[in-house]
Protein backbone atom coordinates (compact mmCIF):
# COMPACT_ATOMS: atom_id res chain seq x y z
CA UNK A 1 0.00 0.00 0.00
CA UNK A 2 1.33 3.39 -0.92
CA UNK A 3 0.54 6.45 1.14
CA UNK A 4 1.68 9.98 0.64
CA UNK A 5 4.01 10.73 3.56
CA UNK A 6 6.81 13.23 3.08
CA UNK A 7 9.48 14.78 5.29
CA UNK A 8 11.45 18.01 4.82
CA UNK A 9 14.85 18.80 6.28
CA UNK A 10 14.80 21.56 8.87
CA UNK A 11 17.53 23.73 7.43
CA UNK A 12 18.51 22.75 3.91
CA UNK A 13 15.08 21.88 2.55
CA UNK A 14 16.67 19.12 0.45
CA UNK A 15 15.88 15.44 0.32
CA UNK A 16 18.38 12.57 0.18
CA UNK A 17 18.25 9.93 -2.50
CA UNK A 18 16.34 6.78 -1.72
CA UNK A 19 18.35 4.20 0.18
CA UNK A 20 18.52 0.54 -0.74
CA UNK A 21 16.26 -1.76 1.32
CA UNK A 22 19.16 -3.18 3.33
CA UNK A 23 20.52 0.29 4.04
CA UNK A 24 17.16 1.51 5.31
CA UNK A 25 17.30 -0.85 8.27
CA UNK A 26 20.46 0.85 9.54
CA UNK A 27 19.04 4.26 8.79
CA UNK A 28 15.92 3.51 10.78
CA UNK A 29 17.92 2.33 13.80
CA UNK A 30 19.86 5.60 13.72
CA UNK A 31 16.59 7.52 13.43
CA UNK A 32 15.20 5.77 16.50
CA UNK A 33 18.25 7.00 18.41
CA UNK A 34 17.44 10.57 17.47
CA UNK A 35 19.84 10.85 14.56
CA UNK A 36 17.40 11.07 11.66
CA UNK A 37 17.22 14.51 10.04
CA UNK A 38 15.96 15.62 6.63
CA UNK A 39 14.35 12.41 5.43
CA UNK A 40 11.75 11.24 2.96
CA UNK A 41 9.51 8.41 4.20
CA UNK A 42 6.78 6.16 2.85
CA UNK A 43 3.85 5.06 4.98
CA UNK A 44 5.56 1.74 5.71
CA UNK A 45 9.21 2.87 5.71
CA UNK A 46 11.45 5.61 7.10
CA UNK A 47 14.88 6.70 5.96
CA UNK A 48 17.34 8.83 7.89
CA UNK A 49 20.68 10.50 7.40
CA UNK A 50 23.99 8.74 7.93
CA UNK A 51 25.47 7.91 11.34
CA UNK A 52 27.98 10.74 10.99
CA UNK A 53 25.21 13.28 10.44
CA UNK A 54 23.41 11.82 13.43
CA UNK A 55 26.43 12.32 15.69
CA UNK A 56 26.74 15.92 14.49
CA UNK A 57 23.06 16.50 15.17
CA UNK A 58 23.35 15.06 18.69
CA UNK A 59 26.38 17.24 19.39
CA UNK A 60 24.56 20.33 18.15
CA UNK A 61 21.57 19.51 20.34
CA UNK A 62 23.80 19.05 23.37
CA UNK A 63 25.52 22.39 22.78
CA UNK A 64 22.17 24.25 22.79
CA UNK A 65 20.51 22.25 25.55
CA UNK A 66 21.14 24.96 28.16
CA UNK A 67 19.66 27.85 26.14
CA UNK A 68 17.15 30.00 28.03
CA UNK A 69 14.73 32.73 26.97
CA UNK A 70 12.98 35.49 28.89
CA UNK A 71 9.34 36.23 28.00
CA UNK A 72 10.49 39.39 26.20
CA UNK A 73 13.05 37.45 24.14
CA UNK A 74 10.44 34.82 23.34
CA UNK A 75 8.03 37.47 22.10
CA UNK A 76 10.68 39.04 19.89
CA UNK A 77 11.72 35.71 18.41
CA UNK A 78 8.09 34.65 17.90
CA UNK A 79 7.36 37.85 15.97
CA UNK A 80 10.44 37.25 13.82
CA UNK A 81 9.17 33.75 13.04
CA UNK A 82 5.72 35.12 12.20
CA UNK A 83 7.25 37.71 9.87
CA UNK A 84 9.21 34.97 8.12
CA UNK A 85 6.16 32.71 7.74
CA UNK A 86 4.14 35.66 6.44
CA UNK A 87 6.51 35.82 3.47
CA UNK A 88 4.87 32.58 2.30
CA UNK A 89 1.38 32.83 3.83
CA UNK A 90 -0.05 36.22 2.88
CA UNK A 91 -2.75 38.14 4.73
CA UNK A 92 -3.40 35.65 7.54
CA UNK A 93 -1.56 37.21 10.49
CA UNK A 94 -4.33 36.46 13.06
CA UNK A 95 -4.40 32.77 12.07
CA UNK A 96 -0.59 32.61 12.09
CA UNK A 97 -0.50 34.11 15.57
CA UNK A 98 -2.93 31.48 16.84
CA UNK A 99 -0.75 28.69 15.44
CA UNK A 100 2.29 30.32 17.03
CA UNK A 101 0.44 30.40 20.35
CA UNK A 102 -0.23 26.67 20.01
CA UNK A 103 3.47 26.00 19.47
CA UNK A 104 4.52 28.18 22.40
CA UNK A 105 1.89 26.66 24.70
CA UNK A 106 3.08 23.13 23.91
CA UNK A 107 -0.16 22.02 22.27
CA UNK A 108 -1.50 20.77 18.96
CA UNK A 109 -3.48 22.72 16.37
CA UNK A 110 -6.51 21.75 14.28
CA UNK A 111 -6.99 23.85 11.15
CA UNK A 112 -10.53 23.45 9.87
CA UNK A 113 -11.35 25.22 6.63
CA UNK A 114 -12.03 24.90 2.92
CA UNK A 115 -9.53 23.40 0.45
CA UNK A 116 -6.92 25.59 -1.19
CA UNK A 117 -6.56 28.18 1.57
CA UNK A 118 -2.93 27.40 2.39
CA UNK A 119 -3.28 25.03 5.35
CA UNK A 120 -0.47 22.73 4.22
CA UNK A 121 1.72 25.68 3.24
CA UNK A 122 1.18 27.18 6.70
CA UNK A 123 2.36 24.03 8.48
CA UNK A 124 5.39 23.57 6.23
CA UNK A 125 6.36 27.24 6.59
CA UNK A 126 6.22 27.07 10.38
CA UNK A 127 8.40 23.96 10.39
CA UNK A 128 10.99 25.70 8.23
CA UNK A 129 11.01 28.99 10.14
CA UNK A 130 11.18 27.20 13.50
CA UNK A 131 13.96 24.89 12.32
CA UNK A 132 11.95 21.74 13.05
CA UNK A 133 11.95 18.41 11.26
CA UNK A 134 8.74 18.21 9.23
CA UNK A 135 6.67 15.19 8.21
CA UNK A 136 3.41 15.12 6.29
CA UNK A 137 0.91 12.27 6.33
CA UNK A 138 -1.89 12.26 3.77
CA UNK A 139 -4.69 10.49 5.64
CA UNK A 140 -6.68 8.14 3.42
CA UNK A 141 -9.36 5.48 4.09
CA UNK A 142 -6.83 2.65 3.71
CA UNK A 143 -4.17 4.10 6.04
CA UNK A 144 -3.30 1.74 8.91
CA UNK A 145 -2.24 2.65 12.46
CA UNK A 146 1.18 1.11 11.83
CA UNK A 147 1.61 3.47 8.87
CA UNK A 148 1.53 6.31 11.40
CA UNK A 149 3.35 4.95 14.45
CA UNK A 150 5.72 2.46 12.82
CA UNK A 151 6.04 -1.31 13.11
CA UNK A 152 8.63 -4.02 13.72
CA UNK A 153 10.19 -5.73 10.71
CA UNK A 154 12.53 -8.67 10.22
CA UNK A 155 16.16 -7.69 9.61
CA UNK A 156 17.65 -10.43 7.42
CA UNK A 157 21.23 -9.49 8.29
CA UNK A 158 20.84 -9.73 12.05
CA UNK A 159 18.01 -12.26 12.11
CA UNK A 160 16.11 -10.07 14.61
CA UNK A 161 12.95 -8.03 14.64
CA UNK A 162 13.80 -4.31 14.41
CA UNK A 163 11.38 -1.48 15.02
CA UNK A 164 10.97 0.86 12.06
CA UNK A 165 9.76 4.28 13.27
CA UNK A 166 6.77 5.74 11.49
CA UNK A 167 6.38 9.32 10.31
CA UNK A 168 5.07 10.32 13.77
CA UNK A 169 8.70 10.36 14.96
CA UNK A 170 9.33 13.98 13.99
CA UNK A 171 9.10 17.49 15.43
CA UNK A 172 6.19 18.90 13.44
CA UNK A 173 3.69 16.45 11.98
CA UNK A 174 1.13 17.60 9.42
CA UNK A 175 -1.89 15.28 9.58
CA UNK A 176 -3.45 16.31 6.29
CA UNK A 177 -7.23 15.72 5.97
CA UNK A 178 -7.32 13.75 9.19
CA UNK A 179 -11.07 13.18 8.85
CA UNK A 180 -10.58 10.98 5.76
CA UNK A 181 -9.16 8.04 7.70
CA UNK A 182 -11.11 5.61 9.95
CA UNK A 183 -11.26 6.14 13.74
CA UNK A 184 -8.84 3.25 14.32
CA UNK A 185 -6.08 5.14 12.52
CA UNK A 186 -7.10 8.48 14.01
CA UNK A 187 -6.75 6.90 17.46
CA UNK A 188 -3.13 6.02 16.68
CA UNK A 189 -2.33 9.69 17.28
CA UNK A 190 -4.03 9.87 20.69
CA UNK A 191 -1.13 8.63 22.81
CA UNK A 192 1.40 10.56 20.75
CA UNK A 193 -0.51 13.83 21.13
CA UNK A 194 -1.31 13.43 24.83
CA UNK A 195 1.92 11.92 26.17
CA UNK A 196 4.59 12.44 23.51
CA UNK A 197 5.27 8.75 23.14
CA UNK A 198 4.28 5.71 21.09
CA UNK A 199 3.63 2.20 22.44
CA UNK A 200 4.10 -0.54 19.85
CA UNK A 201 4.65 -4.25 20.36
CA UNK A 202 4.95 -3.94 24.13
CA UNK A 203 7.58 -1.19 24.07
CA UNK A 204 7.10 2.53 24.72
CA UNK A 205 9.23 4.91 22.67
CA UNK A 206 9.46 8.67 23.31
CA UNK A 207 8.93 11.09 20.45
CA UNK A 208 11.38 13.88 19.61
CA UNK A 209 10.93 17.14 21.49
CA UNK A 210 9.26 19.39 20.67
CA UNK A 211 6.45 17.40 19.09
CA UNK A 212 3.64 19.36 17.45
CA UNK A 213 0.71 18.05 15.42
CA UNK A 214 -0.97 20.40 12.96
CA UNK A 215 -4.02 18.62 11.56
CA UNK A 216 -6.24 19.82 8.73
CA UNK A 217 -9.92 19.03 8.46
CA UNK A 218 -12.20 19.63 5.48
CA UNK A 219 -15.59 20.69 6.90
CA UNK A 220 -17.65 20.66 3.69
CA UNK A 221 -17.31 17.09 2.42
CA UNK A 222 -19.07 14.29 4.31
CA UNK A 223 -18.87 11.39 1.84
CA UNK A 224 -15.90 9.18 2.63
CA UNK A 225 -15.03 11.07 5.81
CA UNK A 226 -15.05 10.12 9.49
CA UNK A 227 -15.92 12.75 12.06
CA UNK A 228 -13.23 13.20 14.69
CA UNK A 229 -14.32 11.73 18.05
CA UNK A 230 -14.64 14.07 21.02
CA UNK A 231 -11.69 12.37 22.74
CA UNK A 232 -9.37 13.32 19.91
CA UNK A 233 -10.80 16.81 19.42
CA UNK A 234 -10.02 17.47 23.08
CA UNK A 235 -6.36 16.67 22.42
CA UNK A 236 -6.07 19.73 20.18
CA UNK A 237 -5.25 22.83 22.16
CA UNK A 238 -7.02 25.09 19.73
CA UNK A 239 -8.90 25.15 16.45
CA UNK A 240 -8.02 27.70 13.78
CA UNK A 241 -10.05 28.86 10.79
CA UNK A 242 -8.33 30.72 7.96
CA UNK A 243 -11.06 31.94 5.59
CA UNK A 244 -10.73 33.60 2.22
CA UNK A 245 -8.30 36.44 1.62
CA UNK A 246 -9.66 39.97 1.16
CA UNK A 247 -9.26 41.14 -2.47
CA UNK A 248 -6.35 43.44 -1.57
CA UNK A 249 -4.40 40.63 0.12
CA UNK A 250 -5.22 38.18 -2.65
CA UNK A 251 -3.86 40.65 -5.21
CA UNK A 252 -0.71 41.02 -3.08
CA UNK A 253 -0.32 37.24 -3.01
CA UNK A 254 -0.51 37.06 -6.81
CA UNK A 255 1.97 39.93 -7.18
CA UNK A 256 4.46 38.20 -4.85
CA UNK A 257 4.16 35.04 -6.94
CA UNK A 258 5.00 36.96 -10.10
CA UNK A 259 7.87 38.89 -8.52
CA UNK A 260 9.70 35.87 -7.09
CA UNK A 261 9.27 33.78 -10.30
CA UNK A 262 8.94 30.61 -8.21
CA UNK A 263 5.97 28.64 -6.83
CA UNK A 264 6.84 29.23 -3.17
CA UNK A 265 9.01 31.57 -1.12
CA UNK A 266 12.26 30.18 0.29
CA UNK A 267 12.19 30.64 4.04
CA UNK A 268 15.03 30.74 6.57
CA UNK A 269 15.23 28.82 9.84
CA UNK A 270 15.29 31.30 12.73
CA UNK A 271 15.31 28.83 15.65
CA UNK A 272 16.04 25.18 16.39
CA UNK A 273 14.33 22.52 18.54
CA UNK A 274 16.27 23.46 21.68
CA UNK A 275 15.32 27.12 21.32
CA UNK A 276 11.67 26.25 20.76
CA UNK A 277 11.71 24.30 24.03
CA UNK A 278 13.34 27.29 25.76
CA UNK A 279 10.66 29.60 24.35
CA UNK A 280 8.01 27.29 25.76
CA UNK A 281 9.70 27.23 29.15
CA UNK A 282 9.70 31.04 29.31
CA UNK A 283 5.89 31.03 29.47
CA UNK A 284 6.13 29.58 32.98
CA UNK A 285 7.38 32.95 34.26
CA UNK A 286 4.30 34.79 32.94
CA UNK A 287 2.09 35.72 35.90
CA UNK A 288 -1.61 34.87 36.08
CA UNK A 289 -3.63 36.64 38.79
CA UNK A 290 -6.08 34.68 40.96
CA UNK A 291 -8.94 36.82 39.63
CA UNK A 292 -8.06 35.69 36.11
CA UNK A 293 -8.01 32.05 37.18
CA UNK A 294 -11.50 32.56 38.56
CA UNK A 295 -12.52 34.16 35.25
CA UNK A 296 -11.20 31.16 33.30
CA UNK A 297 -13.06 28.76 35.60
CA UNK A 298 -16.19 30.84 35.10
CA UNK A 299 -15.91 30.54 31.31
CA UNK A 300 -15.36 26.78 31.42
CA UNK A 301 -18.21 26.21 33.88
CA UNK A 302 -20.52 28.36 31.75
CA UNK A 303 -20.04 25.94 28.84
CA UNK A 304 -21.25 23.10 31.09
CA UNK A 305 -24.42 24.91 32.17
CA UNK A 306 -25.41 26.61 28.92
CA UNK A 307 -28.85 25.68 27.62
CA UNK A 308 -27.61 25.20 24.05
CA UNK A 309 -24.63 22.98 24.95
CA UNK A 310 -25.07 19.26 25.50
CA UNK A 311 -21.51 18.53 26.66
CA UNK A 312 -19.32 21.32 28.03
CA UNK A 313 -15.57 21.85 27.98
CA UNK A 314 -13.31 19.52 29.95
CA UNK A 315 -10.71 20.63 32.53
CA UNK A 316 -8.19 20.37 29.70
CA UNK A 317 -9.97 23.36 28.20
CA UNK A 318 -9.12 25.47 31.25
CA UNK A 319 -5.48 24.41 31.06
CA UNK A 320 -5.41 25.35 27.38
CA UNK A 321 -6.89 28.77 28.16
CA UNK A 322 -4.20 29.48 30.75
CA UNK A 323 -1.27 28.56 28.52
CA UNK A 324 -2.66 30.22 25.39
CA UNK A 325 -3.37 33.42 27.34
CA UNK A 326 0.22 33.34 28.63
CA UNK A 327 1.46 32.96 25.08
CA UNK A 328 -0.62 35.90 23.90
CA UNK A 329 0.79 38.04 26.71
CA UNK A 330 4.30 37.15 25.57
CA UNK A 331 3.47 38.07 21.96
CA UNK A 332 2.22 41.40 23.29
CA UNK A 333 5.50 42.01 25.15
CA UNK A 334 4.15 41.41 28.67
CA UNK A 335 5.03 39.00 31.48
CA UNK A 336 1.51 39.05 32.94
CA UNK A 337 -1.90 38.00 31.61
CA UNK A 338 -4.86 40.35 31.21
CA UNK A 339 -8.57 39.53 30.68
CA UNK A 340 -8.19 40.57 27.03
CA UNK A 341 -5.65 37.76 26.56
CA UNK A 342 -8.17 35.21 27.82
CA UNK A 343 -10.98 36.63 25.69
CA UNK A 344 -8.82 36.56 22.55
CA UNK A 345 -8.15 32.81 22.82
CA UNK A 346 -11.40 31.62 24.42
CA UNK A 347 -13.23 30.71 21.19
CA UNK A 348 -10.26 28.93 19.52
CA UNK A 349 -9.53 27.05 22.77
CA UNK A 350 -13.07 26.04 23.78
CA UNK A 351 -15.40 25.92 20.75
CA UNK A 352 -14.17 22.54 19.48
CA UNK A 353 -14.47 21.01 22.97
CA UNK A 354 -18.22 21.54 23.34
CA UNK A 355 -21.07 19.52 21.82
CA UNK A 356 -24.16 21.50 20.87
CA UNK A 357 -27.69 20.19 21.11
CA UNK A 358 -28.78 18.46 17.86
CA UNK A 359 -31.55 20.95 17.06
CA UNK A 360 -29.04 23.80 16.77
CA UNK A 361 -27.56 22.23 13.64
CA UNK A 362 -30.86 22.90 11.82
CA UNK A 363 -30.81 26.50 13.01
CA UNK A 364 -27.22 26.89 11.73
CA UNK A 365 -25.89 27.94 15.12
CA UNK A 366 -22.19 27.12 15.50
CA UNK A 367 -20.15 26.32 18.58
CA UNK A 368 -18.06 29.43 17.88
CA UNK A 369 -21.18 31.60 18.16
CA UNK A 370 -22.28 29.99 21.42
CA UNK A 371 -18.84 30.27 23.05
CA UNK A 372 -18.51 33.87 21.91
CA UNK A 373 -21.85 34.58 23.57
CA UNK A 374 -20.54 33.03 26.78
CA UNK A 375 -17.42 35.21 26.64
CA UNK A 376 -19.62 38.27 26.23
CA UNK A 377 -21.88 37.32 29.14
CA UNK A 378 -19.37 36.25 31.84
CA UNK A 379 -18.26 39.15 34.02
CA UNK A 380 -14.71 40.32 33.36
CA UNK A 381 -12.46 40.83 36.40
CA UNK A 382 -10.77 44.16 36.94
CA UNK A 383 -7.25 42.91 37.27
CA UNK A 384 -4.48 45.44 37.87
CA UNK A 385 -0.96 43.99 37.34
CA UNK A 386 1.38 44.22 40.27
CA UNK A 387 4.35 46.64 39.78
Amino acid sequence: MENAVSTAAEDTGTQPADAAPTERGEAVMHAAAGAGRGTTTGAASAASSSAGAGVATAAAAASTAAVTFTPKQTGERAHAVLDEVERAVVGKRPALELVMLGVLAGGHVLIEDLPGLGKTLLARSFATALGLEFTRIQFTPDLLPSDVTGAPFYDQRSGEMVFRPGPVFTNLLLADEINRTPPKTQAALLEAMAEGQVSVDGATRPLPKPFVVIATDNPIEYEGTYQLPEAQLDRFQLRVRMGYLPPVDEAAMLRRRLDRAAPEAVLTALTNPAEVLAMRASLESVEVDDDLLGYIIGLVNATRKHAQIQVGASPRGGLALVQLARGRAVLDGRDYVTPEDVKAVAVPALAHRVTLRPELWVRRISADDVVQGIVNSVATPRTVPQP
